[in-house]
């Protein structure tokens, strides 16, 4: 994505959950944004078993 992408993006998200970004932080938030967006297919990609079941929950 753009960086013009990613601030769209960035403020359309901000805005739905109603939060303001520092201008400080824009810089941050869209680098992090760009690396999110560069894994995101790693994941969505991985193959699962249709019998794979999320890993139990231990808490101490």
């Amino acid at each position: 994505m753009t960086d013009a992408e990613l601030d769209a993006f960035m403020d359309a998200s901000a805005a739905a959950l109603g939060i303001s970004i520092d201008p400080e932080w824009r810089a941050s938030v869209r680098a992090n944004l760009a690396v999110v967006f560069r894994m995101a297919p790693l994941v969505l990609d991985f193959p699962l078993d249709d019998e794979a079941e999320p890993a139990p929950v231990f808490k101490a």
